[in-house]
């Protein structure tokens, strides 16, 4: 049932006064005014309020644009091309690198790959220019250049954008070829009015510097971008997100390419963002009385919204400002798919490992469960699993979720007993699991309880023998002589954990890990306290 619910409604950062950005009579745009008529004024206002209506949605892009602006301003002005049209990279794709829209058009500016190839961008199976911002912002500047060599009007060489130049000449003619001066009413091609709401929305809202600045990177010389992010000292996976169209992190010498590099990081509380005092609350309509400007959260670094009931694939794509087809994409959803209240969806595209290296299965839980729940994209965790696309995983299996697992012959099936004093070689080394995730240094979590070796007393001297009886579900209660090591530590299992991965992170040998608990097994309990002997 659907009721009326007071709720803040603050509005974006677009104005100083806290309300949402009127349209004008009257406006400039690419050296041309234009008169907006009432019937227009109209609809591009709606598009205005829906713009604006979530202010960290909005502001995210209002950060985004701070970040890519710059650039894109610098090239405008070598091409000579108006800066104005720099809002239409916010409408064709949010300043996404790798938006898709659902006619297989891709990248900053949304060019299909013949388009993309006719204003020299390379499109193949190794390098995709149109998510190149340097590249794809030159193409789209000669594209309307182009375009505005026919009509020599910049409102109709932003038309020919959308609908190509033979469209815009069909359906405007030759009329306005040439003015200065032009009218904006409910006839003018809805492509156009979109533009003008996203202008109107952002231009007043880009005041300050940006929280995250990027350095150009030019190289006509064979290079990787592993080598760039050492030479920067930048982590290799934040350069591969900022440089997607080097698909395979490669960068050729067929010419010259730039590479974006990231200096500085977003706040990601967006609601902070340039926001004035909020307005006096007004009556909405919605389907629970939830906060709008509730904080944005994240998952894995990665920014999502959470369902409220009623809510569909439709309806959280709009409210995201993002299209249907990158909301499918970004949570390997289907247009099917039944959006379940409380879940988190992700607004922008998960990442390529999740910052756990292991999840254990638990009971209910499926393949896209634990894709939503670490961030991780499905297709990697298949990847990282030997999955196929069908495969189902049970309760209790192991996954790997930020690095492929080892060959199976490397690693035992869960549960194998293994006998401590048999001749049966395995690598007992966590060096084995191609790891090389630095070793921490552990702080003791409880006292562990000792025992003492026969016909000593509680004032044994130091360096005498001590030995210690593991609590272990299942465990012997073998006595363990650690003489030699410092005071042991213990570590609670968490449902992540396996032998392998409390190895690593200590430093020690599976052997040693299960000789000092009197495992027979590769199993663990939940909660069940681990003895570490460190030397």
């Amino acid at each position: 049932m659907r009721f009326f619910a007071a709720a803040l409604f603050f509005l974006g950062a677009a104005v100083s006064n806290g309300q949402t950005p009127e349209v004008p009579h009257k406006m400039q745009f690419a050296g041309m005014t234009l008169v907006i008529k009432d019937d227009a004024r109209r609809e591009i206002q709606k598009d205005v309020d829906a713009l604006t209506q979530h202010p960290y949605y909005f502001n995210m892009k209002v950060e985004r644009a701070k970040t890519y602006f710059p650039i894109i301003e610098k090239i405008f002005r070598e091409e000579r091309l108006p800066d104005d049209f720099k809002y239409l990279a916010l409408q064709e794709s949010a300043l996404i690198s790798d938006a898709v829209s659902t006619s297989n058009a891709v990248g900053f500016w949304q060019f299909k790959d013949f388009t993309a190839e006719e204003v020299g961008m390379r499109v193949d199976k190794d390098v995709d220019e149109r998510m190149n911002l340097i590249s794809s912002t030159r193409g789209a500047a000669r594209y309307l250049k182009q375009n505005n060599f026919y009509f020599n009007n910049w409102v109709y060489a932003l038309q020919a954008y959308q609908m190509g130049a033979g469209g815009a000449q069909r359906a405007v003619g030759d009329k306005h070829n040439g003015a200065k001066h032009m009218e904006i009413n409910g006839k003018t091609y809805w492509y156009v009015k979109k533009y003008l709401a996203h202008k109107i929305a952002f231009e007043n809202a880009l005041e300050g510097d940006a929280q995250l600045k990027l350095v150009t990177y030019e190289t006509a010389s064979k290079t990787s971008l592993k080598d760039i992010a050492d030479e920067y000292k930048v982590d290799l996976e934040t350069i591969e997100e900022y440089n997607k169209w080097a698909r395979r992190g490669s960068i050729p010498d067929d010419k010259r390419y730039t590479v974006l590099i990231p200096q500085g990081a977003y706040d990601q509380n967006f609601t902070k963002l340039s926001i004035s005092a909020p307005p006096t609350p007004v009556l909405i309509e919605t389907g629970v009385a939830s906060a709008i400007a509730a904080p944005m959260q994240f998952v894995n670094g990665v920014p999502v919204m959470v369902a409220k009931p009623g809510d569909r694939i439709t309806t959280l794509a709009d409210r995201a400002g993002i299209s249907l087809s990158a909301f499918l994409r970004f949570n390997d959803v289907s247009i099917d798919h039944t959006v379940i209240p409380g879940n988190k969806y992700f607004i922008e595209k998960k990442k390529r490992r999740a910052s756990e290296a292991y999840h254990k299965v638990m009971e209910g839980e499926n393949l896209w469960l634990i894709s939503q729940t670490y961030g991780v994209q499905l297709k990697r965790l298949r990847k990282f699993n030997r999955l196929d696309q069908n495969d189902m995983v049970s309760a209790s299996a192991m996954l790997w979720m930020s690095s492929a697992k080892p060959p199976k012959e490397d690693v035992p099936p869960q549960g194998e007993i293994v006998e401590l004093d048999t001749d049966k070689e395995f690598n007992w080394g966590q060096a084995s699991f191609n790891e090389t995730t630095p070793t921490p240094n552990p702080a003791p979590i409880e006292e562990p309880q000792y025992a003492l070796e026969e016909g000593k007393s509680a004032d044994t001297q130091i360096n005498e023998k001590l030995l210690i009886v593991s609590n272990a579900p299942g465990s012997s209660n073998a006595v363990v002589d650690f003489e030699g090591h410092n005071s042991p530590i213990v570590h609670e299992v968490k449902p992540s954990d396996t032998l392998y991965s409390v190895a690593r992170q200590y430093g020690v040998t599976i052997q040693e890990l299960m000789e000092w608990n009197g495992k027979k097994d590769f199993n663990l309990s939940l909660g069940e306290k681990l003895r570490i002997l460190l030397p």
